[in-house]
């Protein structure tokens, strides 16, 4: 049959059918461009025929690192559903309202996450959940042998969404994020100019696939160049160093956040560990430091420095490997076709030099987020540039800096933590009169959680009921790991609480 034209897989599967397109770590399978359109044909009519998921209907996938996740990806494509990755980190409360707000016609699940599937199944009313077991028995590979028929995809222009991938807002609710297959494209194609990735190219996605560094930088760029994904499971900094030196294996590329490559260097093997074959390791999420870049520079390696976001297909700014020393702290400039300015609280931009709001405009940056069109104008001007909500500044040269948060979000260990949904959780105790959450530098994971908490009279709460209370409602990287208690918190004349002002040592 002819399948469209923006079809990677299948077009890889008619040009070069036997270079490998992905290898799963976990299970060891590896399946060639002409096997895995195979087995997306069939995760196309299962997803159909099976679990009665229509063009237009979400997918829901709650799973650890799998070949499988990239399967139905591209089985989304071919029916013409919408792919719905799910923060498998995060706490079923969270994963209930994203549910509620994305209404699946079905998600499918590793075994790993049983139970939190039947709850989420029963607290948001998904009507069909299926089990995937990273190759082993399991309701998608039955559903895969049984499958038969014959696909048809429905048209698609690059402006309709492939994908929604949700992340963290300032209200504390998760947003949407409506990723199209345009900025999928023009991300694959600024990858590929940015870091010489081609057919020859071998990525190891090891951030996690719900995330738009695992789905976006580098695997979905290699599958469009024809080149080969290796997929593990879990990050291991052990098994991470024995990756990246291996010679048989052969990778040459890969995306981490900085607490990746800090604690890849404290293994022992990695002073002798040779990276002579790698082409390009690059570090986004949050600033890589430059005892990092110095410590990967002394094997002959520059670490690059990135930033985007999932709302930004996300490459909005990439450092060149020769620059990686030279320009330590920036994230260097925009790709092709991306246009960058920053602006003041006016809207007006500020000169070299200066800090303002950096904006962006792409044809890699969202339409906008799901259901929530009619606050489209709150995150655009009137002109089509995005807020970012980042604060930044530019050199004389050109270069752009990322030098904080215009809101109180921070980064630990490259997972985005807003304050404010901390603080609602905290709020729940009886016992808390106000709370604030600040972030604190820490050398593992970048920045942690700090709640400073002002009790009331009579409360006998301790550090250990806060943060107990939080681990059963969100996530673990949004746990304050430090409570700090405090008889007031400092405000301003209208009552907002100055974090700048919160005990940070």
């Amino acid at each position: 049959m002819n399948y469209p034209a923006n079809d990677w897989i299948a077009h890889h599967a008619r040009f070069s059918p036997g270079q490998e397109a992905a290898h799963d770590l976990a299970s060891g399978r590896r399946f060639t461009y002409a096997e895995f359109h195979d087995r997306i044909d069939r995760a196309a009519l299962y997803l159909r025929d099976g679990l009665a998921v229509g063009d237009g209907d979400r997918l829901a996938v709650l799973c650890h690192n799998d070949t499988d996740v990239f399967e139905l990806q591209f089985a989304c494509r071919r029916i013409g559903a919408i792919f719905l990755p799910l923060n498998w980190r995060l706490a079923v409360p969270e994963l209930e309202y994203i549910c509620n707000d994305a209404a699946p016609t079905a998600m499918i699940y590793g075994l790993e996450f049983v139970e939190a599937a039947a709850e989420v199944q029963r607290l948001s009313g998904i009507p069909r959940i299926a089990t995937m077991n990273n190759g082993g028995n399991s309701d998608y590979e039955v559903g895969l042998a049984a499958a038969s028929g014959t696909v048809v995809p429905p048209p698609r222009d690059l402006s309709d969404i492939w994908t929604v991938m949700y992340t963290s807002g300032t209200t504390g609710r998760p947003k949407g994020a409506k990723i199209t297959y345009q900025m999928t494209v023009f991300n694959a194609i600024q990858c590929a100019m940015t870091m010489e990735i081609t057919s020859r190219s071998k990525n190891l996605v090891f951030l996690p696939t719900f995330h738009t560094g695992g789905l976006n930088v580098y695997a979905n760029p290699v599958f469009h160049t024809g080149g080969s994904n290796v997929v593990l499971r879990t990050f291991d900094p052990t098994y991470f160093l024995e990756l990246l030196s291996d010679k048989a294996l052969h990778l040459t590329h890969a995306l981490g956040v900085p607490t990746n490559f800090i604690m890849m260097a404290q293994e022992p093997g990695f002073a002798t560990a040779d990276f002579s074959h790698l082409v390009c390791l690059s570090v986004g999420g949050a600033a890589a430091p430059l005892s990092l870049i110095e410590d990967f520079g002394a094997k002959g390696i520059n670490l690059q420095q990135g930033w985007g976001m999932t709302e930004t297909g996300p490459l909005g700014l990439m450092l060149s490997g020769d620059q990686a020393v030279s320009r330590v702290g920036s994230s260097g400039l925009p790709p092709m076709y991306v246009s960058l300015k920053i602006c003041d609280e006016a809207g007006d931009e500020v000169a070299p030099g200066a800090t303002g709001e950096l904006l962006i405009k792409a044809p890699t940056v969202t339409p906008g987020y799901w259901n929530r069109e009619d606050e489209h104008d709150d995150f655009f001007t009137a002109d089509g540039w995005f807020h970012t909500g980042d604060a930044a500044r530019q050199d004389e040269d050109g270069y752009y800096y990322i030098v904080d948060r215009t809101k109180d979000m921070f980064i630990s260990g490259g997972e985005n933590v807003y304050p404010v949904e901390v603080e609602n959780v905290i709020f729940q105790i009886d016992g808390v009169l106000e709370n604030a959450v600040i972030g604190i530098p820490d050398d593992k994971w970048g920045e942690i959680g700090r709640a400073c908490v002002v009790l009331k009279p009579g409360s006998n709460l301790d550090e250990d009921a806060v943060i107990e209370h939080c681990q059963g409602q969100l996530a673990r990287f949004k746990v304050p790991k430090q409570v700090r208690f405090m008889d007031e918190l400092p405000h301003n004349a209208t009552g907002k609480v100055l974090k700048h002002e919160l005990p940070r040592d």
